[in-house]
């Protein structure tokens, strides 16, 4: 069983979780209930006015993200979340009795009106929903907590569709009672939600909304990593607003289906996010793992593509049901297409999501969850617009599926060459997930924040590569300069920040800079690494630990944690053959290595040979 699927027996994430998935089935079951009444049910509405109509009724849901989240933000660092997310869904219940009444009048311009405040209530929400997951759930369970919320997400999206379809086929007050019956049952679920304090209870709120904007966007960006994993978030809500915004046309007039068919196909895309979701906690190994982005990025962009020429369904006036589309001869691809594009976007969100939380400073986490929301809203009501003229211009849903598909091509591109940290990941996973089978002992003796430093034998010329694909934080690591200019690996050493040092024979300048520069990375309480032997071994026996950690410690009295590496002596990167890289993969595919850490050591107590000593029993007699 996934480690996030046992997290629904606390209670600490249980309610949330259950609020969450509750809030979004009822967004959904209303939504879908009024696209499925303007594009199936309401004979008087062309084609042109349903294809305007539906973008206008996601531009108005979406609109007050952009215009009421700095406010949210706001009220999300001060107050206590529990207590907000109750008050937030009383709003929700009074909003759907609004909401019922215009069912049971059957006004397709009052529904889309009121879709307006079902924004502003989820723009409250948004804020305070990932907020919380740092503060309830620990460091280990942060990668797993999201790929929950975002599985319980689409499920809800899956479970509105499904139970609109059959809800409003017994008539309009039937959907009336469900939407509010929906609302109460989620302010039921949110009553168990545990106490969680305020980031920042003496924050004084401003409603100011262009000028909190402002700020709360200045926030975002303190840290550019954050900001740009921001702005990769909303690029992928633009996508995804796109996508299901033109889904109920798209399979009523370029594939001549019915309903039951738009819904057969939003499963699937709802069922790929939350398989993806999961698969990346599987593969990220409970880290938050950015290197699987790129990996998502480009599922994107292929299986986008691969929908355009994927045509040659026939379209008529006889809608045809989910047993007349699979039996077609391009119906199979169609569905292999979106569940693709599912997967690749829940690969693609979950890492983004963890990484904005882990590294936004908690007392303005809520505030810079804000900014990315209004930024998520900025590009939302962008797709809705970009399908609504690309539409108006003649343009068929299609061809606006491939230019979409290259778009995001061209985006995420530049993204990650504004931070190339998201390369320099991928780098590091596919290393550690293609060459070898890691097993990790011990890692929680790193402290999840504060200073310290990690020494641990030198095995090989992807040592680091290996400590930085298996612990959660950004470690500095001490570089031998020469190491640190080798082709490909000098491009993962130079963006995760590491530090060259030379011999004090070699270059002593350099070697002062490097010290300097470790005691201004622990004083930012940063972790730093260091293999303290100097050189990677020639005989797969440890060298002597030499005195530059005694500096490092003499300048700067932190706590260190002694790492050993185990079964890279004999592999492609050793020393034990000669020179390294000249036999290609001695021990074959996925060998296994181990990587372990041992009890914290005080500065006090950290010699040299004591630590030579620890790391030496760790490692054992497998070299």
């Amino acid at each position: 069983m996934p480690d996030s699927i046992k997290l629904l027996s606390t209670r600490r994430f249980r309610p949330f979780f259950l609020t969450q998935l509750l809030g979004a089935f009822n967004d959904n079951l209303y939504k879908n209930g009024l696209t499925i009444f303007i594009a199936f049910q309401a004979a008087s509405v062309s084609q042109q006015q349903s294809n305007t109509l539906v973008n206008i009724a996601a531009g108005l849901f979406i609109l007050p993200f952009f215009l009421f989240s700095p406010i949210a933000g706001q009220l999300a660092d001060k107050l206590e979340k529990s207590m907000l997310i109750r008050r937030i869904k009383l709003l929700e219940i009074m909003i759907m009795l609004l909401g019922g009444v215009a069912f049971v009048l059957q006004s397709p311009e009052l529904l889309v009106a009121i879709l307006f405040l079902m924004g502003t209530q989820s723009a409250l929400f948004g804020p305070v929903k990932y907020s919380l997951l740092p503060q309830a759930l620990k460091p280990p369970e942060l990668v797993g907590g999201n790929a929950m919320v975002e599985f319980g997400t689409f499920i809800a999206i899956l479970m509105g569709l499904i139970v609109s379809v059959y809800v409003i086929g017994l008539g309009h007050a039937a959907m009336a009672i469900a939407v509010v019956f929906t609302a109460c049952v989620g302010y039921w679920a949110s009553r168990g939600i545990p106490l969680l304090a305020a980031g920042d209870p003496e924050l004084k709120i401003s409603f100011n909304i262009p000028k909190q904007t402002v700020s709360i966007l200045r926030d975002a960006r303190e840290n550019l990593t954050v900001f740009y994993s921001v702005m990769g978030i909303s690029w992928f809500w633009f996508i995804g607003i796109t996508y299901i915004t033109q889904l109920p046309n798209f399979v009523r007039y370029e594939l001549g289906a019915d309903e039951q068919v738009y819904i057969l196909l939003l499963a699937m895309f709802s069922i790929g996010i939350g398989a993806g979701s999961f698969l990346c906690e599987r593969l990220s190994g409970r880290i938050v793992e950015i290197g699987l982005v790129p990996i998502g990025a480009l599922g994107l962009t292929l299986f986008g593509i691969d929908l355009y020429f994927n045509q040659g369904l026939s379209a008529s006036d006889n809608l045809i049901g989910p047993a007349g589309f699979l039996a077609q001869g391009s119906s199979l691809r169609v569905c292999f297409d979106i569940v693709m594009l599912g997967v690749s976007g829940g690969v693609y969100i979950v890492p983004l999501y963890a990484l904005v939380q882990q590294r936004s400073k908690p007392e303005k986490r809520s505030r810079i969850i804000a900014a990315n929301n209004v930024l998520n809203a900025l590009f939302m009501v962008a797709a809705s617009l970009y399908g609504l003229f690309a539409l108006s211009a003649g343009v068929s849903i299609p061809t606006l599926f491939l230019i979409l598909a290259f778009m995001n091509a061209a985006v995420t591109l530049f993204i990650f060459m504004l931070v190339p940290e998201f390369i320099m990941r991928l780098l590091v996973w596919l290393l550690v997930h293609t060459m070898y089978r890691v097993r990790k002992t011990g890692l929680e003796q790193i402290p999840d924040d504060g200073p310290a430093v990690l020494v641990c034998n030198h095995v090989s010329f992807i040592d680091a590569l290996v400590l930085a694909g298996c612990i959660r934080r950004p470690i500095r690591f001490i570089m031998y300069y020469r190491i640190f200019e080798l082709p490909v690996l000098s491009f993962i050493f130079k963006t995760a920040n590491a530090i060259p040092i030379a011999a004090e024979h070699e270059d002593k300048d350099m070697m002062e800079r490097a010290f300097d520069e470790v005691s201004n990375a622990l004083k930012q309480g940063e972790l730093v690494c260091i293999f303290p032997e100097g050189k990677i071994t020639e005989s797969g026996e440890m060298s002597p630990f030499k005195l530059g950690i005694t500096r490092i410690l003499q300048r700067d009295p932190v706590t260190v944690i002694p790492l050993a590496l185990r079964g890279l002596w004999g592999s492609f990167f050793s020393r034990a053959y000669g020179n390294a890289m000249t036999r290609l993969l001695p021990r074959g595919v996925l060998s296994r290595i181990e990587l372990i850490a041992g009890d914290a050591i005080d500065a006090i107590d950290a010699s040299p040979e004591q630590l030579q000593q620890s790391v030496l029993q760790l490692r054992g007699a497998r070299l």
